[in-house]
């Protein structure tokens, strides 16, 4: 897919040469049409973004533009590399296994290469707000940099996030309560006025339960979650979760989740015949 245009959006793809990650980051870019004042417009991030054709992401997209029941925005899906498992993860702290050691060289491309770029590409001086969204790692990659930068990244999407990555292994007195490594961030960090999260998982997502309470660890890791940002002030204006009790840990079940993610965040008028 490298352009496509349709009644309300066009899709191009781009590379972008990052320094940082030493390799050229496919990019999908998803742009609105005959926008008067680009720096209305709010700009979506999203994380493992060769996933989007599968999930129909443009067609979606630009129904919901073209009916006016979301506002109109800039969508970028970023492609993973080949190191994907290196590159995303918690900035600076790498997992049990070692796992996430580049996320902080991805965290510097997101910022110092790719806002840039797309800023200079399109002319656009600035965004309404900026969001970051993903799936599965992706997601919790998403929301480590939401967390990390509350005054670039205003709302973060979490499809069936990795909530678990810790650093210790299960076998290794590890403790929900101190080795869960983004848990620890959110219950280390403060609240941000205007930040919102949205999260969602599937019932089938996974079959294991750690603490053999009769929730699967994808639900489970995802409602503590919940109840440390509320802790720190957030409410459910701020925080939407949902769960599909035939999800799986699937691009359709993410794909089935993606119009409410949106129309959350960006909900606009419905044109009327």
């Amino acid at each position: 897919m490298l352009t496509e245009s349709l009644s309300s959006i066009i899709v191009e793809q781009k590379a972008v040469a990052s320094a940082f990650l030493k390799r050229y980051v496919i990019i999908d870019l998803y742009l609105p049409k005959n926008i008067e004042d680009p720096g209305s417009l709010s700009l979506l991030l999203i994380n493992d973004g060769q996933d989007l054709e599968e999930m129909k992401f443009a067609g979606l997209l630009n129904g919901l533009i073209a009916s006016g029941q979301m506002k109109p925005m800039v969508a970028v899906g970023i492609h993973a590399g080949k190191d994907r498992k290196n590159e995303y993860g918690t900035s600076g702290t790498p997992d049990f296994a070692g796992r996430g050691a580049k996320a902080e060289k991805y965290e510097q491309f997101i910022l110092e290469e790719l806002l840039p770029f797309i800023h200079n590409a399109y002319g656009i001086q600035s965004f309404g707000e900026r969001a970051f969204a993903g799936f599965s790692l992706g997601g919790l990659t998403a929301l480590d940099l939401t967390w990390n930068h509350p005054s670039i990244f205003s709302t973060a999407g979490v499809f069936s996030g990795s909530l678990w990555w810790r650093s210790r292994d299960l076998d290794d007195d590890y403790d929900d309560n101190r080795d869960r490594i983004m848990h620890q961030r959110i219950k280390n960090g403060t609240f941000n006025a205007g930040q919102k999260f949205y999260f969602t998982t599937g019932s089938l997502d996974e079959t294991a339960d750690r603490n053999q309470n009769g929730i699967i660890d994808s639900i489970d890791d995802t409602l503590d979650l919940v109840k440390a940002l509320k802790r720190h002030g957030y409410s459910d204006k701020e925080i939407r979760y949902e769960n599909f009790e035939d999800g799986k840990h699937d691009v359709a079940t993410w794909a089935r989740a993606m119009p409410g993610f949106l129309l959350w965040g960006w909900k606009g008028e419905e044109k009327r015949s």
